[in-house]
């Protein structure tokens, strides 16, 4: 692997293997969670689909640790750096320990809520969370220091891991399904550790950090931790509701909409994942981050509004491609979900950028309209249309909130 490393870096920047390696990454879960629709169906996916969104939720609480490491290495020096680390770890793991735990005993209760086939599989998922928050706080370390060829490596591991054991034990064990694809889930986790990036920290030091630093990271983490849970609300909320609400043909179905309309989400990611130690490198040296922040919303709003056009104007062609004649049914609605992930994708940019510069308004603004969200379809979910719809009409308003924030401060910083 080092070989490859090294002869990776002679032919590109790191930051473009890290986009690089990001498609990839996409491109094969596109292809795990396609391939597992087909194979399926919409009923037993519906079940796997279920696994997959607690696999996103637990993304997003573990990214809290991952972004903080990634924010704090750039800013703290070598030394306190690897005492900061070390207590990241120590803190992901014994929450993971805790969260893990917690879906271990209420299995049964997940199992009755979600409507699905078996518990084991929430058992063994539960498992596994420990090793996950392990893995983002090492994979924050690798963001911080700007080592985008191994952080590409360890989101590579966990898709190839999953992707190759998923269908190996659907094809060549008499396997249940659901516990297949749990199990092929927690392995990936631990194959996503690697390269791991060893701390050293210096024998009877235990903490270097001011009271100073010590109350920015809590702040830090805390604010982290509200936008990542209205991350989960807004990506996730509007799966585990459908599969509450509607059975489970039509849970599967909109499972096969939701997929192939976040591509546009999971393909912006990478750019977020640049933006964050650029804007807190560039704060640090006292440089005007806010052309870097219109490069970026440039690409996503010329990439987002490419495949919005196209499930638009081709959406039985992307639905029978993609998952088959099986999942027609939401061909209609393909595009008002690729507009509502739109939304949400360029609205998430300003709340990043906003985050790495220790401003949490946005975070308040997004919080807002995740739970606006929420509202919405629980008001109005007679059809998978309405729900649908629900989601453009709050991440419409959530982009725009996000856009007239960002004119007032630039309008407050002119006028100063």
């Amino acid at each position: 692997m080092i070989a490859i490393q090294q002869r990776i870096k002679k032919a590109l920047s790191p930051e473009q293997v890290f986009m690089l390696g990001n498609l990839v990454v996409n491109g094969g879960n596109y292809l795990y969670n396609l391939g597992l629709g087909r194979i399926l169906g919409p009923e037993a996916f519906a079940d796997a689909a279920i696994l997959i969104t607690f696999m996103l939720v637990l993304s997003f609480a573990a990214m809290t640790f991952q972004l903080a490491v990634a924010k704090f290495t750039t800013e703290l020096d070598e030394l306190k750096q690897a005492v900061f680390i070390e207590i990241a770890y120590k803190r992901a793991t014994a929450f993971g320990i805790l969260l893990g735990a917690g879906i271990v005993v209420f299995s049964g209760q997940l199992q009755s809520l979600f409507q699905t086939e078996s518990s084991i599989m929430f058992t063994i998922f539960g498992i596994a969370v420990p090793i996950y928050f392990i893995m983002s706080v090492n994979r924050g370390n690798l963001q911080g220091r700007k080592s985008f060829i191994q952080l590409s490596f360890t989101y590579q591991l966990e898709m190839i891991f999953r992707l190759a054991l998923t269908f190996a034990f659907l094809m060549f064990f008499n396997i249940n399904s659901s516990i297949a694809v749990s199990m092929s889930i927690a392995i990936s986790f631990l194959a996503g550790v690697f390269p791991f990036k060893k701390v050293r920290t210096k024998k009877g030091i235990n903490n270097l950090l001011s009271v100073v630093e010590n109350k920015a990271v809590l702040r830090f983490f805390v604010i982290t931790a509200c936008y990542e849970l209205t991350q989960i609300i807004c990506n996730n909320g509007d799966i585990l509701l459908v599969k509450n609400y509607f059975p489970s043909y039509d849970a599967g179905l909109y499972a096969s909409l939701a997929l192939i309309g976040r591509v546009v989400y999971f393909m912006t990611w990478m750019f977020v994942m640049l933006l964050l130690p650029t804007v807190v490198s560039m704060r640090k040296n006292g440089e005007n981050s806010v052309p870097v922040l219109n490069k970026y919303l440039g690409y996503i709003a010329l990439f987002t509004g490419a495949i919005v056009a196209f499930t638009f104007l081709f959406p039985e062609v992307a639905v029978n491609i993609l998952f088959g004649e099986q999942y027609m049914a939401i061909a209609p609605l393909l595009g008002w979900y690729a507009l509502a992930t739109s939304f949400f994708a360029l609205s998430n940019i300003f709340a990043y950028y906003y985050l790495s510069l220790d401003h949490y308004k946005p975070i308040v603004i997004a919080a807002f309209f995740g739970v606006l969200q929420i509202v919405l379809i629980t008001l109005f979910h007679n059809s998978l249309y309405e729900v649908v719809i629900a989601q453009v009409v709050a991440m419409g308003l959530l982009l725009l909130a996000q856009l007239t924030y960002f004119r007032l401060q630039q309008s407050r910083r002119i006028n100063a």
